[in-house]
């Protein structure tokens, strides 16, 4: 595997996917693994372009057929992974494949392709700042945010497997940290 790819994980609310667009808009050799996942997309989600939506059972079929470079049911009866497709289409592009995954599926894929991927952790400030981030997007019940917290808790231990740690306190600060470490790794090629 001599392709370059860059892997963003964060636990759920941590501000991953803001930064992961903010990116994808500001450097065009960059282009979008969409993970596939088998639970139901919300009211903003379109299958193909957020997710691959996939019921439980085609999901396990395509693990059983070794379809995905990584996969986990990240929730009971709720699985998430990256299919080999999608890296196959950016390489096929010639661009640099970006991640926005779950925490073990990070790091999994950075054991994979080792010094040829950046591996990025997202942080909120503290678990308070990500619950309140969680109960603002008012997408989830409080049954869903008990449970994103739980993990979250499990996932923060994670964060000394990754390259690059980033805080995302304020926003802005995250993003310019975020372009120019991404900026540094793409100009290493």
């Amino acid at each position: 595997m001599s392709n370059r790819i860059i892997i963003f994980s964060a636990p759920s609310g941590s501000g991953k996917t803001t930064i992961v667009r903010h990116l994808m808009s500001h450097f065009p050799e960059l282009a979008f693994s969409i993970s596939a996942t088998s639970r139901q997309p919300r009211d903003n989600e379109q299958n193909g372009i957020d997710y691959h939506f996939l019921d439980n059972r085609t999901f396990r079929q395509k693990i059983n057929k070794g379809e995905f470079l990584e996969w986990e049911e990240v929730y009971e009866g709720t699985y998430y992974g990256t299919l080999k497709s999608e890296v196959d289409r950016i390489t096929a592009e010639g661009k640099t494949a970006v991640f926005d995954v779950d925490v073990v599926g990070g790091i999994n894929i950075k054991k994979q392709y080792g010094d040829n991927a950046l591996a990025m952790f997202i942080k909120a400030p503290s678990l308070k700042d990500l619950e309140n981030r969680l109960k603002n997007r008012k997408t989830d019940s409080e049954d869903i945010i008990r449970k994103r917290l739980n993990k979250a808790e499990k996932e923060l231990g994670y964060a000394q497997f990754f390259d690059k740690i980033i805080i995302n306190d304020n926003l802005d600060i995250a993003l310019k940290e975020a372009k120019q470490i991404v900026r540094q790794f793409i100009d290493q090629k």
